[in-house]
């Protein structure tokens, strides 16, 4: 027996589905339905409903779903390589075009579109991630580099490193991103700290520390506007 005779409805289910969103785009459909159709590309012959919504209340919603790790999605019964393929393939797809919006551009005149790129790249990380944003003279975004992943709560970050990688780019100015994988962006002591030490550091060596930005699921705190730089 065929998977069209065992289970016969999926196939106009898929079919109407595409429809919806070709004609209605990405608004035409809640989260569920948006992930059954990245899983039609992994799965191309089942009904993947059951499996959209599994995803989605294990890891608390599409975000969850498209920042967790291959091993993580796996472990979800019915998806395997490629399903999980598919799942990443998105997620990197949205990273690609957020950061799009923003490398080789002036970041200050910019802004939005670097905080909306920040938020998809690190907001549901499962662990601390500190990254540099460097720039140059013109504030033009050169290069952006993850420094250190740590833990749920803490990432190391020396001075020392982020220094050299500045010179080495000649860059000008630098952004600081980590994010708060608790997804409160409140800035905490130690953060307050090892900014300061970093800016003093910076300063030493003619390079501005523009901001420190903490990245939180639901949104962001920037040091420069807590009054913190």
């Amino acid at each position: 027996m065929s998977p069209d005779d065992d289970d016969p409805h999926y196939r106009g289910h898929r079919d109407r589905l595409r429809q919806r969103f070709l004609q209605g785009g990405p608004d035409a459909l809640p989260d569920y339905e948006l992930l059954e159709l990245v899983l039609f590309l992994g799965i191309p012959q089942k009904d993947v409903k059951p499996l959209a919504k599994a995803l989605i209340a294990r890891f608390g919603g599409l975000a969850g779903v498209l920042t967790a790790s291959p091993d993580a999605l796996m472990e979800i019964p019915g998806i395997k390589a490629n399903a999980a393929t598919a799942i990443k393939t998105v997620q990197a797809a949205a990273q690609r075009l957020a950061r799009l919006q923003v490398m080789n551009r002036p970041v200050l005149a910019s802004w939005d579109s670097l905080l909306d790129y920040c938020q998809v790249a690190m907001a549901h990380q499962p662990s601390e991630e500190f990254r540099l944003l460097f720039l140059d003279r013109q504030n033009v975004l050169i290069a952006d580099e993850a420094q250190q992943k740590g833990t749920v709560d803490h990432t190391p970050v020396y001075p020392r490193e982020v220094i050299k990688r500045a010179l080495d780019l000649n860059a000008s100015a630098i952004i600081m991103v980590h994010n708060h994988p608790s997804g409160d962006p409140k800035p905490s002591r130690a953060d307050i700290d090892m900014t300061r030490m970093i800016k003093d550091a910076l300063k030493a060596v003619n390079i501005t520390l523009h901001d420190h930005l903490v990245i939180g699921k639901t949104g962001h705190n920037s040091f420069k506007s807590l009054g913190l730089l």
